[in-house]
């Protein structure tokens, strides 16, 4: 036997690397997000990305998911299960109530987290950062992802922006780490509160294309006959500019705004009585599965006219198709085409009739784009790289 034997005849080089691999594999909790699996928003996609594929990797990973409804409607809703692909899933008490159904969850959710058996808790988004502090308290390591500067969504008013700003604030204060998803809300971070951020940035799968048949049954539709809005319908998103400005293009193709409500039904309301006495306007209500992948194949030009993202996961999809896209000049649109899409001046309805007309005009323009669309962004934003920084950052 060796110098570097023990009394049981293992090497003290073999325990070291047998200790390591267990302390490799890390029992994980996430909460913020409403439920996986799920499309009702951006932090779903990004949580089920996540969490999957950790679980994938060795580590055990449990989902806190909101109890209640679809955020889109019960019709929508799932089968409760335990388990979706390795990952544990939990649901707890959610009181379901425009701006108390984040807050109830997050709340509850957290005091699951603080009490069992975890090495790291990911809170996703500003307002669950609120009860960062309950997990904190029980020594685990805790970090936040920041999807975007929440508290300044039009959707919120009064106490939910104050609360949400608040669960900012605790973010910069108890978090162990901070991801933040593009380079300006980098900056804001350090100039609002000079706390330093890691900037992590969401990832994109590259999909199958497939042929326009559910929405040609459905909604008319055929390949490159319209023009697509996919996501939530929320102020922020410049659906209303969008609507506005294409009225005014003279094209045979459509406009389809494909997305569900996100405790905007009001608002929803105002889009469909702005978009009356165009039957180019077609609203396709929340989609998902083959009808949305065949919306994103089919389209001619996908657009995004937000005035506020954080790093819109709808963008990187949408290259990912192979699309030509038109979005607003906004520093997290921009940063993510870089010279690979088409901008227009955020909230500029003219600026964005005058591109929407030049990109209906000019075909010979859009198929460039189209071409090296997919390429581009799939090498740019890819899941595996970011599991990875993101499981260095838990381990740190």
């Amino acid at each position: 036997m060796n110098a570097a034997a023990t009394n049981n005849g293992f090497s003290e080089d073999t325990l070291e690397r047998d200790a390591q691999r267990m302390k490799d594999k890390l029992k994980i909790a996430m909460l913020g997000h409403k439920r996986i699996p799920s499309r009702e928003g951006g932090i779903e996609i990004v949580v089920e990305e996540l969490s999957t594929r950790m679980v994938k990797m060795g580590h055990s990973v449990t989902c806190y998911n909101r109890s209640g409804h679809h955020v889109s409607g019960k019709e929508f809703d799932r089968d409760v299960h335990k388990e979706y692909k390795g990952v544990k899933l939990k649901s707890v008490v959610t009181v379901n109530c425009k701006g108390l159904a984040a807050m109830s969850s997050s709340f509850f959710g957290a005091i699951c987290a603080a009490l069992g058996r975890y090495d790291v808790v990911h809170f996703h988004a500003e307002g669950p950062c609120a009860m960062l502090w309950l997990p904190k308290l029980s020594g685990k390591r805790c970090i936040a992802t920041i999807h975007g500067i929440d508290w300044q969504r039009a959707k919120w008013g009064g106490f939910a922006s104050k609360y949400i700003k608040f669960g900012e604030k605790a973010a910069v204060k108890y978090a162990d780490e901070i991801i933040v998803l593009s380079e300006g809300i980098q900056r804001y971070f350090m100039d609002t509160y000079g706390r330093k951020t890691v900037l992590i940035p969401n990832g994109v799968n590259r999909p199958t294309l497939r042929g326009p048949q559910l929405i040609t049954r459905q909604f008319g539709l055929e390949k490159d006959s319209y023009i697509l809005f996919l996501g939530r319908l929320v102020p922020e998103k410049g659906i209303a500019y969008l609507i506005e400005a294409f009225r005014n293009v003279k094209t045979e193709k459509k406009l389809v705004i494909a997305g569900g409500s996100s405790d905007t039904d009001t608002f929803i309301q105002e889009l469909k009585a702005l978009a009356k006495g165009d039957d180019r306007i077609v609203f396709t209500g929340f989609v998902q599965g083959e009808l949305l992948k065949e919306l994103y194949s089919n389209a001619y030009v996908y657009t995004l006219p937000s005035d506020l993202e954080g790093m819109p996961l709808s963008l990187l999809e949408a290259m990912s198709y192979g699309n030509c896209c038109l979005t607003s000049d906004i520093a997290e649109c921009a940063e993510v085409v870089e010279d690979k899409a088409l901008l227009f001046k955020k909230s500029d309805v003219a600026d964005l009739r005058e591109k929407l007309q030049y990109v209906c005009d000019h075909p010979d323009e859009v198929k460039p784009k189209k071409d090296g669309a997919a390429d581009f962004i799939c090498g740019k934003y890819n899941w595996d790289d970011i599991v990875k920084q993101t499981l260095e950052l838990y381990r740190k």
